[in-house]
């Protein structure tokens, strides 16, 4: 008999409520997590297959998914909207937005002043934080999104100093990896 990997309860906690592992991550409980599975990939991949969870590896992170019913899919559809809502604000915000990127928040409110198409962009995400007007406050509301979901990380408290994690990285890949064929394209509004 096969011996369980020997932090799969660890990886599991963070895993199952939907965040990652990632290897750039302030914690050094998580890095020292993603250097166990990166060590032992296969191993805890098969642990995790047992129990009907898919461990996916990307680029210097590490997630689960699921098979997913018809319900769990319109969830899915909801949230990627959100994300790429969010991710389109930070691109907007600052071009280079990714993995490693430093930020403060009144960085970004700063920028509102003099940028009209971030200003925009920050109005349509007052859905994601309900009961908000305020453009700090909106923005509060999406970074606490970002930071419970593992995109980003709180590094220095002091200056309000936010890291984004490697993890971000598999948002940018779910906006590359939506195609639109160019002949339905002219149906889409704007």
């Amino acid at each position: 008999m096969t011996e369980n990997p020997k932090q799969s309860a660890e990886v599991y906690d963070i895993l199952n409520k939907g965040q990652f592992i990632c290897s750039n991550s302030s914690n050094d409980a998580v890095r020292k997590l993603y250097n166990a599975i990166n060590q032992d990939f296969d191993h805890y991949y098969r642990y995790f297959q047992g129990i009907n969870l898919i461990l996916e590896e990307g680029d210097e992170y590490y997630h689960f998914t699921r098979v997913d019913s018809r319900a769990d899919l319109d969830r899915k559809l909801d949230t990627a909207m959100k994300w790429i809502d969010i991710v389109d604000f930070l691109k907007t915000f600052e071009n280079s937005f990714g993995s490693g990127f430093r930020f403060r928040p009144q960085e970004i409110l700063v920028r509102l002043g003099v940028d009209a198409d971030l200003k925009n962009k920050l109005e349509g995400l007052k859905k994601y934080a309900p009961g908000k007007d305020r453009h700090g406050d909106i923005i509060e509301k999406v970074l606490d999104h970002l930071e419970k979901d593992n995109f980003i990380e709180l590094e220095n408290a002091i200056v309000q100093e936010y890291k984004t994690l490697a993890s971000f990285a598999y948002l940018e890949k779910l906006l590359m990896n939506i195609n639109i064929p160019e002949d339905i394209q002219h149906e889409i509004p704007e």
